[in-house]
């Protein structure tokens, strides 16, 4: 019986899927929504299904074929061991591994070679690899970590927001166009708050980057601060790594590079393939001794 690879990259505001054959070749496929298994690990379970099907539809393949895949998922929350442990069982695929996103990230991006990676998106997450020495700085949700992420962004806008409605902090551009999305009613926010996910407080970080270019002095101070700690978390993974490259990763990469100091700037390499292709390349590694039909 012919079996396939499924590699799945799961975040905080989407999920990506791709299906190969047993040499790593893909061959189609697919995205669906949110799967970060520490905030809701059913919706992630569903929307990775999904994800998978589509890839195996994209394919040109029977999407029922996932109950007989060996998938390899870097998701976003899986340092969170009792999530792991509900969420894996009841994945579709025939078997899986669960790791970190930054994990196939960083494959992905670096192949074998040695350096480092950032993943600045909802979330945030630093990876540096020397030989087969692979060590993670932050990663840890948006509850204690992700400084810099979409997610704090987006909460810190609409804290500033707040802040200049109260006449605590000036107002300006921004924090007038947060509040009008919230008809100029700070209980409207708060509410939108109680139930918010990392994902949707992300929604508003490219507003952030939008309004600083515009020179709006609240977006530039939030930006300042937030790529001061991405500077010290990138001197940590530069000392792992004794500097070498440095790849960016992540939604909001491209965005911050202005904002970085010229010491991380020098070292950026583009990545020589996305995180599904890593996703792929680490589930042929893992499960070659147990494909049936592998070529």
């Amino acid at each position: 019986m012919q079996r396939y690879l499924v590699g799945i990259d799961g975040g905080g505001t989407s999920c990506r899927a791709a299906v190969a054959d047993a040499t790593g070749r893909i061959l189609g496929r697919g995205k669906s929504g949110a799967s970060n298994i520490m905030t809701a690990p059913d919706t992630a379970i569903l929307n990775m299904t999904d994800a998978a099907r589509s890839a195996f539809i994209d394919a040109g393949l029977d999407a029922d074929l996932v109950e007989s895949a060996h998938a390899y998922l870097g998701l976003a929350g899986n340092n969170v061991e009792n999530t792991v442990a509900y969420v894996l069982p009841r994945l579709p695929f025939y078997q899986s591994v669960i790791e970190s996103d930054g994990l196939i990230a960083l494959q992905g991006a670096l192949g074998n070679g040695d350096g480092a990676v950032a993943i600045l998106g909802t979330g945030t997450i630093y990876l540096a690899r020397t030989g087969a020495d692979v060590r993670s700085v932050g990663g840890w949700g948006y509850h204690l970590g992700d400084l810099g992420s979409g997610g704090r962004l987006g909460q810190m806008a609409l804290q500033q927001s707040l802040l200049a409605y109260d006449g605590i902090a000036p107002q300006s551009a921004m924090t007038r166009a947060v509040l009008d999305e919230f008809s100029n009613e700070p209980r409207k926010m708060v509410a939108f708050s109680q139930a918010a996910k990392p994902g949707d407080y992300g929604r508003y970080a490219p507003r952030v980057f939008e309004f600083a270019a515009k020179g709006d002095d609240a977006a530039q101070a939030i930006l300042r601060q937030s790529a001061a700690f991405i500077d010290l978390a990138l001197d940590r993974v530069s000392e792992i790594t004794d500097g070498g490259r440095l790849c960016l990763l992540g939604g909001l990469s491209a965005l911050y590079v202005p904002y970085l100091s010229t010491r991380h700037q020098e070292r950026l390499v583009p990545p020589v393939e996305d995180a599904l292709s890593g996703a792929i390349a680490l589930a042929k590694a893992t499960f070659a001794n147990m494909m049936d039909g592998a070529a």
